[in-house]
């Protein structure tokens, strides 16, 4: 029984803090309450942690009635003092806390550790979900652009900092030290945005190639015996790699604003660039041709049917899934010229058809509502085995045109794909 209550009072401490935080008393003293609070959270272990989520999912939600008295009063009379009534009842109190936990020293890491652990509970506990809203919305205004620092990472960085750069990257491993001096020479550029609330802690990260043309296989661009290129032939930069830091602030805004931004310095910085496009993967692709590379449901011509259909039959995708010939040893450089026709078709149709549905492949639908334009798909490009296991060895080129991205995003919004011509021919 002693035992019991030992182990129980961490939690008993952090319900009680939430209170006194909470409360007139708390207001006037948030900075040392809330301290204390993370204190007690962190000695929680993970069951605990999961009745403290519970805890705040069934305490602190708006007042029903209380709510639907200043609704009706808004119906009645939508003036500016029954919308603000309005807006102050519907607001969960939850929001007020963690305004207040913000105001502890690494008050917001804090923040971001507990979401990091809401978000893998959300599955299991429904009801989370009003929680992990509430820190969405001030974890998206506190992580505003306008509020981030972008910084070039460059080799006489941190120790500490590249050493989270190694551990971060999660695209294409970097493979120790020599892997990311190379990645961080003159030729090869990595950007990050910072917080002043989390020093020497990158939020998210991206890295740049500067070449002569449009990159199409990645294996040269993060090679590290690849000769370092001159800087008059720079006349391209490929984004090749994005990588979040802070799974807490999944979710938030942060990699569009990050490749515009690194755009438009690299635009500055470097005059000879004209072009400005990624190399990047189509991690949905394998797992759509397992599942038998299903049409989208959405309107297409009995042209483009019948021609998915007969890649899939070429594929023989009915008779053994692709994980299953992929396990056996298919590979790009061994397969028929028919074969590598119907794969780089079926490609062609789930990026430009099936992206804009919500199963669709999450790369694509990142940089297409983003404005880019499906560009190009290439053959080969990643032969890594994780290449060839999530993509059959293909990867895209989606090109950035600045003066064209707010018109593309729009397009993207309404359900069209922006692609080139040489995509479309592949259909």
């Amino acid at each position: 029984m002693f035992d019991k209550l030992r182990k129980d009072r961490p939690l008993d401490l952090a319900r009680q803090t939430v209170r006194r935080l909470l409360s007139a008393r708390g207001e006037g003293n948030a900075q040392g309450m809330a301290g204390k609070l993370i204190e007690h959270y962190e000695k929680l272990d993970g069951a605990q942690k999961t009745a403290f989520f519970e805890f705040l999912a069934s305490e602190f939600n708006p007042d029903p009635v209380a709510v639907k008295t200043a609704s009706d009063a808004y119906v009645a009379d939508p003036c500016a003092d029954n919308l603000i009534r309005l807006c102050k009842v519907v607001e969960p109190e939850r929001q007020e806390l963690l305004r207040r936990i913000n105001r502890a020293p690494q008050g917001t890491a804090a923040i971001i550790k507990m979401r990091e652990t809401l978000l893998t509970q959300l599955r299991a506990n429904p009801s989370f979900k009003a929680i992990d809203a509430d820190m969405h919305h001030l974890l998206g205004s506190w992580f505003n652009p306008g509020f981030l620092e972008l910084h070039q990472i460059t080799w006489e960085s941190p120790a500490q900092l590249l050493e989270k750069i190694i551990h971060h990257e999660s695209v294409h491993a970097i493979d120790g030290w020599d892997d990311l001096r190379r990645r961080l020479q003159p030729d090869r550029r990595c950007y990050a945005f910072f917080h002043d609330q989390l020093p020497g802690e990158p939020l998210i990260f991206v890295e740049v190639a500067l070449v002569p043309g449009i990159a199409k296989d990645v294996g040269t661009l993060i090679d590290k015996k690849t000769e370092v290129g001159l800087a008059k032939t720079f006349h391209a930069a490929i984004f090749y790699s994005i990588s979040n830091c802070q799974p807490g602030l999944r979710g938030v805004s942060l990699g569009n604003f990050l490749i515009k931004r690194v755009a438009q310095k690299l635009m500055q910085d470097i005059p000879s660039l004209k072009v400005y496009s990624t190399l990047s993967p189509i991690p949905g692709f394998a797992r759509w041709l397992d599942q038998g590379a299903p049409l989208p449901d959405i309107a297409m011509t009995s042209g483009k049917t019948r021609k998915w259909s007969d890649a899939k039959q070429v594929l023989g995708l009915a008779e053994k899934t692709w994980s299953e010939r992929v396990k056996a040893g298919w590979h790009p450089n061994q397969c028929t010229s028919t074969e590598k026709s119907a794969l780089m078709r079926l490609c062609a149709l789930y990026l430009m058809h099936h992206t804009v549905t919500p199963a669709g492949d999450p790369v694509a639908n990142f940089h297409l509502s983003n404005g880019a334009t499906l560009h190009q798909i290439n053959w080969g490009a990643d032969l890594s085995k994780k290449g060839i296991a999530q993509s059959a060895g293909l990867m895209v080129n989606y090109l950035y045109e600045l003066e064209k991205v707010e018109e593309q995003h729009e397009a993207f919004i309404h359900k069209t794909v922006t692609s080139s011509r040489g995509v479309e021919r592949l259909i």
